[in-house]
């Protein structure tokens, strides 16, 4: 008997050894390969979700590689631990409504994130990379509201994508552009932007995803990336759909400049910084530079219209019809900046708004007024908060979908109406800021004329993409959860398919040529009709003028 049971164990110890020897050597579900590596990324123990952070699309754009174009990212022999989030861009502390997960600030920051399903199956999924806003000056990947993993939930594998700011990405000099075999400077924020999708269309189907159905998506500044990445030839080919949310690379919103007077710029900026070279200027420590760029009597930094990323500007390349051809998404806020924004200290009385209208418009003074009543205080408060809604970011972002039409893709258009729910008690006397921050005050302030209800800049980023549960500023309500559920479920749609439309939502129609249509996104979601238009052609007479 003792011998039938020592063998009876030895058998069942020698059953054991190949499954311990198949677990020790099993593959973890997160383990990726890529071109350039392994990559261990992270499964969330509640959903399952697969996340990986911080991984490298390009090489770190340091000493010698400092405003030059990205370039291919360098093997690695050993497993990358994507753990976290990498070093966010350089930039200065300038919007109240960011809060970053990541490791520090740095010049090296050009890395991405990923989010991918669960079980991701045989079948290769949709895949959304989105770019943050922040003015092309500051923002990251790593801000809560941008989180992927409510988009990987509903079976999207989804990106947010690091990329330079300021005069890290904008920067263009005649020295500059004599290095670059393209001939040409400035624009790296842009480039980067490319070489993400670049690196998605090589890479993503380690994660699942499929690289011939890509997305990309963006607010405010990233929005106009979008706009700018679909007019690029360089980016072709490199996406499939586009969701734009608040602006366009179409003046008055960030348009480009001339590679003149962009090169001229940087000209003045190398003589603010002191630098007569540009192994000086490269030689600037980043903390550095970033102060001094940041400083008094500094040169405007934009895009430029440089013949290489951007051959004409956005506009005219829309107008041609010579932009990627893909189905878009796109809308805006319905109260984008508030009537501050125009009359700033000057009480919302007709007389202030007529004198402020007879400055901004002294040859179309009756037209403007037409357009924008301001007959009592009231009126005045509302058409002064569209106005300068208009003037910031609205008639841009109208002029993208109302030229993209004519292409006969797809376009769907939304106003987001909903607006936030009260502050949280905790947060004192913070109040809003003009464009969707938040300003925190050690003392009250006094009470100003109530703002037109409705959703100021950004407001929308955590209901689009599932993510209010991050937002601690404001007291969510189910009435929240609802419309960013609609909101979600719309965005995923159009990712999965390059149509919002699916079970349980209202129907949203195209925005068609003859009938100007929109989705109004609140706790209950219809299309509305463009009663507005006239106001937007307006500005398209203006600002041709000019």
């Amino acid at each position: 008997m003792k011998s039938y049971c020592l063998s009876l164990l030895m058998l069942c110890q020698l059953g054991w050894l190949p499954g311990m020897a198949q677990k020790k050597n099993a593959v973890s579900p997160a383990l990726v390969k890529i071109e350039s590596g392994r990559i261990q990324g992270v499964i969330s123990r509640t959903t399952g979700i697969r996340s990986y952070k911080g991984i490298p699309y390009a090489q770190a754009p340091v000493g010698n590689l400092r405003w030059k174009a990205p370039q291919p990212e360098k093997t690695w022999d050993t497993i990358l631990k994507a753990d976290h989030f990498g070093p966010r861009a350089m930039q200065g502390n300038i919007f109240g409504d960011m809060g970053f997960r990541s490791d520090g600030m740095s010049e090296d920051c050009l890395y991405l994130n990923v989010w991918a399903p669960a079980n991701p199956g045989k079948q290769q999924l949709p895949v959304l990379v989105y770019f943050y806003g922040g003015g092309m000056v500051a923002g990251d990947g790593s801000e809560t509201r941008y989180d992927g993993e409510s988009m990987a939930r509903k079976g999207i594998v989804s990106l947010t994508v690091n990329y330079r700011l300021g005069v890290f990405g904008l920067l263009a000099h005649p020295e500059l552009s004599k290095e670059a075999a393209y001939h040409t400077s400035g624009n790296y924020t842009l480039l980067d932007q490319q070489a993400a999708l670049a690196w998605v269309k090589k890479n993503i189907a380690a994660f699942g995803g499929d690289p011939n159905r890509v997305t990309i998506a963006g607010e405010s500044a990233g929005s106009i990336s979008v706009s700018a990445l679909m007019a690029s030839p360089l980016s072709k080919g490199l996406m499939h759909g586009a969701i734009g949310e608040s602006g366009a690379m179409i003046n008055p919103t960030m348009a480009p400049i001339s590679k003149e007077e962009a090169e001229q710029n940087g000209v003045a900026m190398a003589n603010v910084l002191g630098a007569s070279s540009l192994e000086a200027l490269r030689a600037i420590p980043a903390e550095e530079l970033l102060r001094k760029a940041s400083g008094p009597g500094v040169p405007h930094m934009a895009c430029n219209v440089d013949g290489y990323v951007l051959p004409k500007k956005p506009v005219d390349i829309y107008a041609a019809g010579e932009q990627a051809h893909i189905p878009l998404l796109v809308g805006w806020n319905s109260t984008e900046v508030p009537y501050r924004a125009l009359l700033w200290k000057d009480d919302p009385t007709t007389e202030n708004y007529v004198k402020k209208i007879t400055e901004l418009y002294p040859k179309n003074t009756d037209e403007v007024l037409q357009l924008y009543p301001g007959g009592t205080e009231q009126q005045v408060i509302a058409s002064a908060t569209d106005l300068a809604s208009d003037r910031f970011i609205v008639y841009s972002t109208w002029k993208w979908a109302d030229l993209h039409k004519m292409t006969r893709q797809p376009v769907y258009r939304y106003i987001f109406s909903h607006p936030r729910p009260d502050m949280v008690p905790k947060m004192g006397n913070a109040q809003a800021g003009l464009a969707g921050g938040v300003i925190k005050t050690s003392a009250p302030q006094p009470k100003q004329p109530d703002p037109v209800k409705g959703a100021p800049h950004a407001a929308e980023i955590e209901y689009a993409m599932g993510n209010l549960q991050y937002n601690q500023v404001y007291a969510w309500t189910k009435a929240d959860y609802a419309v960013s559920n609609t909101m979600l479920n719309y965005f995923a749609n159009f990712v999965k398919t390059g149509n919002p439309n699916g079970p349980g939502l209202p129907k949203w129609e195209q925005d068609g040529t003859q009938n100007s249509q929109y989705m109004n996104i609140d706790v209950q979601s219809s299309m509305k009709k463009e009663t507005t238009k006239a106001r937007y052609i307006f500005l398209d007479k203006m600002y041709k003028e000019n």
